[in-house]
């Protein structure tokens, strides 16, 4: 599971660099600032939490575990939903689509995922047993 969280946060983290450079470069042709502000935060939350995944994945082999395997997948989730949701209405209102404006509705759930991410990963960390070694500076 450690090795598939790493692959996935190397792809989600090298689609947040595509992204950002779209947004930063092309994007302002297309819709105003506050649009781009919009698609801006969803590559920044994307960022961050593809680096949370990372740290699950590398963290994984230490402390092993269902709540960490959880961490991941609401990283992921939440990537999905609330980058995703950012992206898409950046899209709807750069193509004038007013149809589906309501996956903004979408957005505070993606939120959510983050949050139970890094519960979970606080509530992996507090489980006895489930580091394999510690760190010389640890026993200092």
């Amino acid at each position: 599971m450690s090795k598939r969280f790493i692959q996935y946060a190397a792809i989600l983290g090298a689609i947040s660099v595509a992204l950002g450079a779209f947004g930063a470069h092309a994007l302002k042709k297309y819709v105003g600032a506050d649009v781009v502000a919009t698609f801006d935060t969803g590559v920044r939350y994307q960022f961050y939490h593809t680096f949370a995944l990372l740290a699950v994945g590398i963290l994984y082999r230490r402390m092993p575990g269902k709540t960490m395997e959880w961490a991941g997948i609401f990283f992921i989730s939440g990537i999905v939903l609330f980058s995703g949701s950012l992206y898409l209405l950046t899209y709807l209102i750069a193509t004038d689509t007013e149809s589906l404006k309501g996956v903004g509705a979408v957005t505070p759930l993606g939120g959510l995922c983050f949050i139970a991410g890094w519960i979970c990963l606080f509530i992996q960390a507090l489980k006895p047993g489930t580091h394999r070694h510690r760190d010389k500076t640890e026993e200092n």
